[in-house]
């Protein structure tokens, strides 16, 4: 920890400093005024305003996956079995696998949480202290449980199982669509859910009825998305431009297309995307390490944040302000700096 403080190389009034970490970045999420981020070295890096990052060691292997649950808590998985929970900076154990990689993790506001470890989604709820295994038709891609957390997602090979809560045991429902399936959002009234394919595509259900939500044509496939603005939108990667689908109305993006913003002139693909709390608007990463600004009203230009040069920016995060930008790329370089406007 001591080497990667030492790494921070301050700006000249300690508004933005670069941060070397010499770790692949798996993710990111906002506690207040500091950014939570998980490492493939096993660390949760915490970046707060006018303070040194601090490193906290929770896995003896890489980090796989991280959530946020209730009460500023925070979830991980690791290639060494371990499914984590992390309080006020301390980690302790929720449940271990020896010999298994914790995939994917997931965490509820009634303070269930989840955890995948191969095709068996492993599912705690405190603090009852009831556990469950659900077993699925392949290995699993990805878990989001409903804002309440009584419905829980999980994408994987030939679409996604929605299991509900009725009474003391948990129901599968199936939404088919063939191929395979990896993250996966509920949008943010709950009419509909999304994943990102393996192919360069998403797709998703109306929940009502089942109905199919195709959304094609990207040149790479996506692997950021991000739920932006009132309208909603949902931001996305894999293109040379954030590519945003509706979400409004009964029919969200159905017959319609979407918004682009940001864009290098087709030099570089988007390959993160975050977006401004409490603002219309977006932040977009590239393959070259640039990073830009836009307003979702898409009648501004987009302001640039930061110039390429360097690295895939692969994970983008703000502080709650947002006043703050985390940036890392597939390097293991870190931004940390004041976010103006």
């Amino acid at each position: 920890m001591q080497g990667d403080v030492m790494a921070a190389r301050q700006g000249q009034q300690g508004q933005a400093f670069d941060h070397d970490t010499g770790a692949v970045p798996v993710a990111a999420t906002a506690v207040a005024d500091t950014v939570i981020s998980a490492w493939g070295d096993g660390h949760l890096r915490l970046f707060r305003p006018d303070a040194a990052p601090r490193a906290i060691r929770v896995h003896d292997g890489a980090i796989l996956s991280m959530a946020r649950g209730p009460e500023d808590m925070i979830l991980t998985g690791g290639d060494d079995g371990l499914f984590a929970r992390i309080r006020d900076g301390q980690p302790e154990e929720i449940a271990r696998f020896p010999r298994k990689w914790v995939d994917h993790v997931a965490a509820g506001e009634s303070g269930v949480v989840a955890c995948s470890v191969g095709r068996i989604v492993h599912l705690h709820e405190q603090p009852a202290g009831h556990r469950h295994e659900l077993a699925h038709p392949s290995s699993i891609g990805g878990l989001a449980f409903d804002r309440r957390g009584r419905r829980l997602a999980v994408a994987h090979y030939g679409g996604v199982t929605v299991w509900s809560r009725v009474k003391n045991r948990w129901k599968g429902t199936r939404l088919i669509w063939a191929g395979s399936h990896g993250r996966v959002v509920w949008s943010p009234d709950h009419r509909f859910i999304v994943t990102s394919m393996q192919e360069n595509a998403l797709h998703g259900w109306r929940l009502r009825d089942k109905a199919d939500l195709r959304m094609s044509g990207y040149p790479a496939k996506v692997a950021g998305l991000a739920w932006a603005g009132d309208l909603p939108w949902l931001a996305t990667t894999g293109a040379g431009q954030a590519i945003l689908w509706p979400f409004d109305g009964a029919n969200g993006p159905m017959g319609r297309g979407p918004l682009t913003l940001c864009g290098l002139d087709g030099q570089a693909l988007v390959t993160a995307v975050c977006a401004l709390p409490g603002q219309q608007g977006i932040l977009a990463g590239f393959a070259d390490g640039s990073i830009q600004r836009a307003d979702l009203s898409g009648t501004t230009p987009p302001v640039p944040v930061r110039t390429g040069g360097g690295s895939a920016v692969t994970v983008l995060a703000t502080t709650a302000d947002p006043t703050r930008l985390f940036a890392a790329d597939d390097a293991g370089r870190v931004l940390w700096r004041t976010l103006e406007g």
